[in-house]
């Protein structure tokens, strides 16, 4: 052991408090000076840990790895320099030296929270509602969201312009940004609130950047933000912290766009790409559904009209969709190949098309993405932190009831006036159907024109009924799950199935929408087991409560009305974590 006696003669040569502590965490010395750090005449033999709060073992650690713990007292804040001696024995003695750093500190929190956060603030479907909008109301309208948004900054000494008729720019200092999320991004409400001739009431969608080394940087993740609110409906706010985001709002059902311009314009682009490739590949996400299977379909159809063969990416499905999928392979129009197929055919000029995702952790095959960068993006799912990055074309419309739906245009505008097999267009109805619960939610004007198309195209309506027959067990734990719902006052019921089942998520699917038929009910979850041991959420609401943003806290996601998940957690606990979220949202 060192002779700490030594250096206790320098002690008062040292001018900065310093202390000298054992492995029991004890100070077995101490400068004069400690008088600047701890406000007692004697800290000699004082246990450590009830001085400073931090436990012996992790000082002893720090100085192992040269880390400099901070520490806040006397009203200053000192970094501690540690010294451990070099012996091996368990009586080692650790020297702290003190060093006043408050200055430096108090200067790295103004230099932060002066630093420049910037939001970008769109008002969602600024032409649908001006054009609802008589033309003394439209004025009157500009002119309250201007005096809103602009009074709203003021309450954060934010400087805030107008770059355009739907669009502003904000730009305040990041010591505010705490307080702006404890109101909760309130301008959400305040613009909502306003009143207008529109079927729908006005909207803001705001995308925040912060932290950012410089201000081309901090713009971009303010772009960023704003793209993933736009991306998941609107009437949200978006803050990107680097790495981090945070959501904010989005309590609106989305609405539904006017314009079928951009199904032309992607159908255009979508037409090109299909030309030029040698080698095309289509796929959906795990476990394909209805609807990523019938856009998988209709895109296979729109690739045949440029005689273009595609191959369609499925391996495990469920039950459901059995009897659509053994049409689609009798008929050998198709060609539908596995995940190692596709992988061993694909090469870098491969055209890649991600149908009803595009989340790149859940579709058929991720290596195709590694593959080749030539890939498309269809989806009609709210926009989330994951994403298919650089597509050399993505097409995401939240508002869309289905993917379906959205094939079903692209086709509607590029195709001769007959050119759908009777079988795509009853999959692709199908699918419509199915995300819509029978049309009943999510169902706007453009779902019946794309579902009347393809009534036209030949889709039998008796036969895409067929399409979603169960057989006889299913109906028992359907039957099951249903008579085991419990109801609660807040609006809310939930069911646990007992029996796991290959098509749980299915069977979950269906008990939460008939949940939802009974009076009183606003939001329903159903939680049951796969074969494989995994817990599957579904949720449905009428749209008092946005079940996506629920589902998201269990790394699924969906839409404000229709939602799901799958965990590695009992189901028990899950439903647990489910009333406590509910508790706070309704209360």
């Amino acid at each position: 052991m060192a002779d700490y006696g030594l250096e206790k003669r320098f002690f008062s040569f040292i001018p900065m408090p310093v202390c000298i502590i054992n492995r029991q965490g004890k100070v077995v010395e101490a400068s004069s000076r400690m008088g600047e750090v701890f406000l007692y005449d004697r800290i000699k033999d004082a246990d450590i840990f009830a001085l400073t709060g931090i436990k012996v073992g992790d000082l002893y650690a720090a100085a192992e790895k040269e880390e400099h713990p901070l520490l806040s007292r006397n009203e200053k804040i000192f970094k501690l320099m540690l010294n451990k001696e070099d012996s091996t024995d368990e009586n080692s003695l650790l020297t702290i030296l003190f060093n006043d750093v408050s200055g430096l500190e108090d200067l790295k929190e103004r230099y932060n929270n002066e630093k420049s956060c910037i939001a970008k603030i769109q008002v969602d479907n600024y032409d649908e509602l001006t054009n609802s909008t008589s033309t003394n109301m439209r004025i009157a309208l500009s002119g309250e969201i201007d005096k809103k948004i602009h009074g709203w900054g003021a309450k954060y000494n934010a400087a805030v312009n107008r770059i355009r008729n739907n669009m502003y720019v904000m730009v305040f200092e990041q010591q505010y940004l705490e307080k702006l999320i404890q109101n909760k991004f309130d301008i959400l409400d305040d613009v909502r609130a306003i009143e207008s001739d529109a079927d729908f009431p006005p909207s803001l969608s705001i995308g925040v950047g912060v932290g950012g080394r410089t201000p081309v940087q901090t713009e971009a993740y303010a772009d960023a933000a704003l793209d993933l609110a736009l991306g998941r409906g609107g009437d949200q706010a978006v803050i990107k912290r680097n790495i981090k985001i945070e959501y904010f709002g989005g309590k609106l059902q989305t609405v539904e766009k006017s314009n079928k311009g951009k199904s032309r314009i992607v159908g255009h682009a979508l037409k090109q790409l299909v030309e030029q490739a040698k080698k095309i590949f289509i796929m959906g996400h795990q476990n394909p559904d209805m609807d990523s299977f019938g856009a998988a379909l209709g895109i296979a159809r729109f690739c045949e009209l440029y005689d273009k063969k595609a191959s369609i990416v499925i391996e495990d499905f469920n039950e459901t969709l059995q009897t659509i999928y053994n049409h689609a392979k009798e008929s050998e129009l198709y060609q539908m190949i596995s995940n190692e197929k596709a992988v061993a055919q694909a090469d870098s000029d491969s055209l890649v098309i991600v149908v009803d995702t595009h989340r790149p952790s859940i579709v058929q095959c991720r290596q195709l993405l590694e593959i080749t960068d030539k890939i498309v993006v269809i989806d009609h799912h709210r926009k989330t932190e994951e994403f298919i990055e650089n597509p050399v074309l993505a097409y995401m419309e939240s508002y869309a009831s289905s993917t379906s739906e959205l094939v079903a245009e692209i086709l509607q505008y590029m195709a001769s006036k007959k050119s759908v097999m009777k079988l795509e267009a009853e999959a692709l109805l199908a699918g419509m159907t199915m995300d819509t619960n029978g049309f009943a939610v999510k169902t706007g004007v453009r779902t019946f024109e794309a579902a009347a198309w393809l009534r036209r195209q030949g889709a039998d309506t008796t036969e895409v009924k067929r399409f979603f027959q169960r057989d006889q067990v299913t109906f028992r734990i359907n039957s099951k799950a249903l008579a085991a719902a419990k109801f609660y006052e807040n609006g809310m019921a939930m069911s646990i199935c007992d029996e796991a089942h290959a098509d749980e998520q299915v069977i979950c699917a269906q008990v939460a929408d008939q949940l939802l038929t009974i009076k009183g009910i606003r939001v329903s979850f159903v939680i049951g087991a796969n074969l494989e041991g995994k817990t599957v959420i579904s949720a449905r609401s009428l749209g008092a409560v946005n079940v996506q943003v629920i589902m998201e806290k269990f790394n699924g996601g969906g839409h404000l009305t229709t939602a799901a998940a799958q965990v590695d957690m009992p189901k028990e606990e899950a439903a647990e974590k489910i009333m406590k979220m509910m508790e706070e949202i309704l209360q």
